[in-house]
């Protein structure tokens, strides 16, 4: 299936609880996998700006993550520490490696990059940096603190 990008809806904001989605404000997303009946694996391409991040810092149980970067200067945090990252570079982040990790625009230029994992069930991503963790549930995520009480919606 061909897709042209232009005609894939923009997604703003989070699924993340209240407090928690400043931190995204800024991103843009465009679910290419989806829109291309894709079952398996997602992509996205996603668009930072200045100041934004691309998620709260963390990392996987289950499911493989894969970034690469088309256009602007993006820094990706991660345990063992930052690194710039242009186009043409990619990362990614093998599924249980407790290497919590997110990209910041440090720019004053949007960054593009596409976002690719896969989709393997009972998934849960830990957040070392925030009383967060989430579950995979279907197709969303259920949040909760670290003592396993649930974030209210």
């Amino acid at each position: 299936m061909i897709i042209d990008p232009k005609n894939v809806p923009e997604i703003t904001g989070s699924k993340y609880p209240q407090q928690f989605q400043s931190a995204v404000a800024g991103r843009v997303k465009k679910r290419l996998g989806d829109a291309a009946g894709l079952q398996n694996f997602g992509v996205n391409l996603v668009r930072l700006a200045p100041g934004s991040c691309s998620a709260l810092r963390h990392w996987h149980t289950r499911q493989d993550e894969l970034i690469y970067v088309l256009e602007g200067e993006v820094t990706l945090i991660a345990n063992s520490g930052e690194q710039v990252l242009k186009p043409g570079m990619a990362a990614g982040f093998p599924a249980g490696d407790a290497d919590g990790h997110h990209l910041v625009n440090r720019t004053n230029a949007d960054v593009v990059y596409l976002e690719i994992g896969d989709r393997t069930p009972g998934d849960s991503a830990e957040y070392p940096d925030d009383d967060l963790i989430a579950k995979a549930n279907g197709n969303s995520w259920i949040f909760t603190r670290k003592n396993g009480e649930v974030y209210e919606s």
